[in-house]
C-alpha cells in the first residue's frame, strides 16, 4: 500500500529579532530599526518590516542602512531574551507534534502527519499554532504547509508576513514550475546567475534539463536542482535528539565578501547552536567553523579545549577567532556554519574556569 501523505509544516517566525525590540519598546514601534551595532564596522543582525521598505536588510553594513534610512533606529541585540521567547515557541510546537525540527531561534519544521491534537488538517493546524504563538509571545509567525519539507518552506514566504500558504499534492508541479528558482531553497545568488546564464529562469526551466545536464554544471547539487524542480524532497523532519555533535549553518540571501558580514553570519549560529546547549544541556569541547564560498568549496577551522565550553562568549569568541584565520576571502562567502562537539554527558555542567577571551 501506498504511504500516507506527510504533513509538513515550516514556521517561521517574522522579523524576529527586530519584532521582539518593538514588542518590547513601544516607543519602536511603526519605526524602521535595525537589530546591531551603528557603529562604522557595524553589521545589520536584522530589520523590521518598516526598515525592508527602505532596502534594510540583514548583514548590509550599518553606514549603508544609515545612508538608505537616516531615520533608522538602531537596537544592540539582547540574545538571552530572543532565546527566551525561542524557547516559548518551540514549547508551543511540542503540543503539536513529536516531531519538530528547529532549523534557528526562529524557525522549524514540524510533521504533523499524527496529528497529536485531532484536528480536521494540517492547515488548521498551522493556523492555531500561530494564533498560539501570538497569545502566548505577542509576536506574529508565518507557515507553509504542504507534504514535504522544500515545499513547505517555500510556501511559509508566500504570505509573509503573519500569513499562511499551502502547496498540495496536485498544486506542487504549477506552483514550483512559476517561481523564479532564485527564491528557491538551497539555490544561492551565484548558482541563481550561473542557471540564468544557462537559460533557466524558473522551475519550469529547470524542469527541462536532464539529470546529467545538471550534474554536469552543477556537481553533486545537480541530482538537489533535478528533484526540487519536480517539487520531490524525501528527507525527514528529525527532532532534537542526543548525538556527537550540534551544529547550525545558514545559505546567505547574497554572498558576502566584507568579513564583518562573514562574522556576523558565523555569530548567528554561534548563538543557534548555544541555545541548543542550553536547552538539551549538553556541552561540548571542539568547535568547527565552517565557510562555503561561491564556487562551493568549503573550508573549516577547528580547535577543541581541554574541558567543555563554559558560556555563550566563549562559543562566540572561539567562533570568531576561527573563521577570522580565513580573512581576507579570498571569493564572496555563500554559507557560514558552526559545530560544537565532543560533548561529555548530556547532563554535565561546563567548567565554569572555562572562559577565554579570543575575540
Amino acid at each position: 500500500m501506498d504511504a500516507p501523505v506527510r504533513k509538513i509544516i515550516h514556521i517561521d517566525m517574522d522579523a524576529f529579532y527586530a519584532s521582539v525590540e518593538q514588542r518590547d519598546d513601544p516607543a519602536l514601534r511603526r519605526r524602521p530599526v535595525a537589530v546591531g551595532h551603528g557603529a562604522a564596522r557595524g553589521v545589520v543582525a536584522a530589520a523590521s518590516y518598516e526598515a525592508r521598505v527602505y532596502g534594510v536588510r540583514s548583514a548590509m553594513a550599518s553606514i549603508t542602512a544609515l545612508a538608505r534610512c537616516p531615520d533608522l533606529v538602531f537596537v544592540r541585540p539582547r540574545f538571552d531574551v530572543y532565546r527566551d521567547v525561542s524557547r516559548q515557541i518551540h514549547r508551543i510546537f511540542a503540543d503539536f507534534s513529536d516531531l519538530v525540527e528547529p532549523l534557528s531561534l526562529d524557525e522549524a519544521y514540524l510533521d504533523v502527519t499524527a496529528n497529536l491534537r485531532g484536528l480536521p488538517s494540517a492547515w488548521l493546524t498551522a493556523r492555531e499554532i500561530r494564533a498560539r504563538i501570538r497569545e502566548e509571545t505577542g509576536l506574529t509567525a508565518s507557515a507553509g504547509v504542504s507534504f514535504n519539507k522544500f515545499l513547505a518552506k517555500l510556501a511559509s514566504d508566500h504570505r509573509k508576513p503573519d500569513g499562511q500558504f499551502a502547496v498540495t499534492p496536485g498544486d506542487a508541479m504549477d506552483f514550483v514550475a512559476a517561481l523564479p528558482v532564485a527564491r528557491f531553497h538551497g539555490v544561492g545568488p551565484r548558482t541563481a546567475e550561473k542557471m540564468h546564464a544557462l537559460g533557466i529562469l524558473t522551475g519550469a526551466d529547470l524542469r527541462q534539463r536532464s539529470l546529467e545536464e545538471l550534474q554536469a554544471h552543477f556537481g553533486k547539487a545537480g541530482a538537489w536542482y533535478y528533484a526540487i524542480a519536480r517539487g520531490q524532497d524525501d528527507r525527514p523532519v528529525r527532532p532534537d535528539r542526543e548525538r556527537k555533535s550540534s551544529g547550525s549553518e545558514t545559505t546567505f540571501h547574497e554572498d558576502r565578501s566584507d568579513p564583518a558580514a562573514i562574522e556576523a553570519g558565523v555569530l548567528e549560529m554561534a548563538e543557534d547552536v548555544w541555545a541548543w546547549c542550553e536547552r538539551s544541556r549538553a556541552f561540548g569541547r571542539g568547535v568547527t567553523v565552517k565557510v562555503k564560498y561561491a564556487d562551493f568549496r568549503i573550508v573549516t577551522r577547528s580547535r577543541t579545549f581541554s574541558a567543555p565550553i563554559a558560556n555563550r562568549e566563549t562559543l562566540r569568541g572561539a567562533s570568531l577567532a576561527l573563521v577570522r584565520t580565513l580573512f581576507p576571502p579570498t571569493l564572496p562567502g555563500r554559507l557560514a556554519g558552526v559545530t560544537l562537539s565532543s560533548f561529555d554527558a548530556p547532563a554535565a555542567d561546563p567548567d565554569p574556569q572555562l572562559s577565554l577571551q579570543l575575540g
